[in-house]
C-alpha cells in the first residue's frame, strides 16, 4: 500500500476523497450522507486496501485453504533409536 494513501480522506462508502483536514476534525460528513469517525474510517479503508493487495498478489489469495496432510506426515515424527534420560555416570 502507497505510504500516502488517504485512508482518513477516503470516504469508505463511496469512495469519494474529501480531502484534508485538521487532526482536531475525528467526525466528518461525506456528499453521500455517510458520517464518519476519522480513524473508524480510515481503519476501513486501510482494511480494504489489505484485501484487495492480498487478492490481487495470487489472484485467488495469498493463503491456501486446508489441506489434509498426507498420512505419512501427520502428527509427531517419531524415531525408533534408544533415547538416554538422566545423569550419566562417569
Amino acid at each position: 500500500m502507497n505510504r500516502w494513501f488517504p485512508s482518513s480522506q477516503l470516504c469508505s462508502i463511496c469512495g469519494v476523497i474529501d480531502g484534508r483536514k485538521p487532526l482536531s476534525v475525528r467526525l466528518w460528513a461525506c456528499r453521500c450522507g455517510a458520517v464518519h469517525d476519522r480513524d473508524r474510517n480510515a481503519a476501513n479503508n486501510i482494511l480494504a486496501a489489505g484485501r484487495a493487495e492480498r487478492l490481487n498478489a495470487c489472484g485467488d489469495g495469498v493463503s491456501p485453504g486446508l489441506v489434509l496432510a498426507p498420512g505419512s506426515e501427520a502428527g509427531t515424527h517419531r524415531e525408533d533409536r534408544e533415547v538416554l534420560v538422566g545423569i550419566l555416570d562417569p
